[in-house]
C-alpha cells in the first residue's frame, strides 16, 4: 500500500483524472479506485467502462488521461496516440481477465466444451444442446433437445477480440479476429448486458469477464485446453495459462502475446490482458501515483475476490520499470 508521503508535493488538493474503456476491467478498476480513494481522501479517479475501442478513441481525443484496452491499439489508433502525446504511447498491462463461457442450462452443471465445439456454438452451425459434438465432450451427461440462445457483445470490444483470436488459434473459428463480432446469435452491449442476458435466458450462452459471470453466479464451462484437459475456470487456472506467453512492441509496451496452445498444467486457456493506455512522457503526478498503485503489491493483492488473477512478478517488474521511467 502506497503511503500518504509518496504522493508528490506539487499534487494539488481535490485532484482527479479520468479514464474509460475496457468493461472487462471494470471491477478491477472499481476496486482500485475505492482503495486509492480511502489511501489519498483529496484525490480522485473516474472512470467508465464504455467499451476498450471507446476508451481508446476518447484517450486519443485527448478526453481523458489514461485508457482501458484489453487489447493493444492498432498501428493507425497508435500513430494518432503518439501524435496526441508527443511522445510513444505506452502500454501497461494491469490485470489477467479470465473469459468465462457463461450458460444458462438447470439440468446441466457441469459442462464441458472443447475449442472446436466452442467454435460450433458461437459460429452458428452448433444449434441444439443435445449435438453430436456437445455430447461427444459431455460423455454420460444428459443434454436438452433445447435450441442454443446464444448471446455476443454488440459494441466494439477487446473481449471479443481476445476470444476469436483464441478460436482463431485453437478452434478453427472461420473468421479473422477482431473487436466487432462476425459470429452468430443476438448482439448486447457490455459485459453487465452479456451477463443478464445470460441470467434471464434458460438455454443460453454468453462470454463475458470470470468476475461478471462469479457475482451473478452463473455456471461457467470447463474448456479443453491444448494438452487435453477440461479446466475450470479460476483466477488460478487463469495464471497458469500466462506460461508460454511472450512481450513484445517494447517500445510501445510491454505488450502480452498470449499463447493460447499453452500445455501448461491447469491452464484455463481463454484470458485476456487488460492494459492501462498512458503517454509515456506524462507528466500528470496523479496518474503516474494513481497507476503505480494499479501495479503495487497492494493493488495487486486482493484481484482474485474479484474475479481476476494479478500479474506475474516478471511481468509486474517490466511494468514497475516503465512507471518509473515515465515521468
Amino acid at each position: 500500500m502506497l503511503p500518504r508521503d509518496d504522493v508528490p508535493r506539487s499534487l494539488p488538493i481535490a485532484a482527479s483524472i479520468s479514464g474509460s474503456g475496457s468493461s472487462a476491467q471494470k471491477g478491477a478498476m472499481d476496486a482500485w479506485r475505492a482503495e486509492f480513494h480511502q489511501i489519498h481522501p483529496e484525490l480522485r479517479v473516474d472512470y467508465r467502462a464504455n467499451g476498450s475501442e471507446a476508451g481508446i478513441r476518447d484517450f486519443i481525443a485527448g478526453a481523458t488521461a489514461f485508457a482501458g484496452s484489453d487489447v493493444a491499439m492498432r498501428s493507425g489508433e497508435q500513430a494518432l496516440a503518439d501524435r496526441r502525446c508527443g511522445s510513444r504511447v505506452a502500454h501497461l498491462p494491469m490485470v489477467v481477465g479470465p473469459i468465462a463461457l457463461a450458460y444458462n442450462l438447470p439440468s446441466v452443471p457441469g459442462l464441458k466444451l472443447s475449442p472446436t465445439t466452442v467454435t460450433g456454438i458461437f459460429s452458428g452451425r452448433i444449434t441444439r444442446w443435445d449435438a453430436q459434438e456437445i455430447a461427444a465432450d459431455n460423455r454420460g451427461s444428459p443434454l436438452p433437445h433445447t435450441r442454443i440462445r446464444l448471446f455476443h457483445r454488440s459494441d466494439d470490444s477487446g473481449t471479443t477480440h481476445n476470444l476469436t483470436a483464441y478460436l482463431k488459434a485453437a478452434g478453427r473459428w472461420p473468421y479473422e479476429p477482431g473487436r466487432k463480432w462476425t459470429g452468430s446469435g443476438q448482439g448486447v452491449a457490455g459485459s453487465t448486458g452479456i451477463t443478464e442476458a445470460v441470467q434471464d435466458t434458460t438455454g443460453s450462452i454468453g462470454y463475458v469477464e470470470y468476475g461478471f459471470a462469479s457475482n451473478a453466479r452463473l455456471r461457467t464451462a470447463r474448456v479443453r485446453n491444448a494438452s487435453g484437459h477440461f479446466v475450470a475456470l479460476s483466477p488460478r487456472s487463469a495464471t497458469q495459462a500466462l506460461r508460454g506467453a511472450r512481450l513484445v512492441g517494447e517500445n510501445a509496451g510491454p505488450v502480452v502475446k498470449l499463447d493460447y496452445l499453452t500445455e501448461a498444467k491447469g491452464a484455463y486457456p481463454i484470458i485476456l490482458v487488460t492494459y492501462a493506455i498512458t503517454c509515456s512522457n506524462n507528466s500528470d503526478p496523479l496518474v503516474r501515483t494513481f497507476l503505480r498503485y494499479t501495479a503495487s503489491d497492494a493493488g495487486q493483492s486482493y484481484l482474485s475476490l474479484h474475479g481476476y488473477a494479478p500479474l506475474p512478478d516478471d511481468l509486474l517488474t517490466k511494468v514497475r520499470a516503465r512507471l518509473d521511467a515515465t515521468r
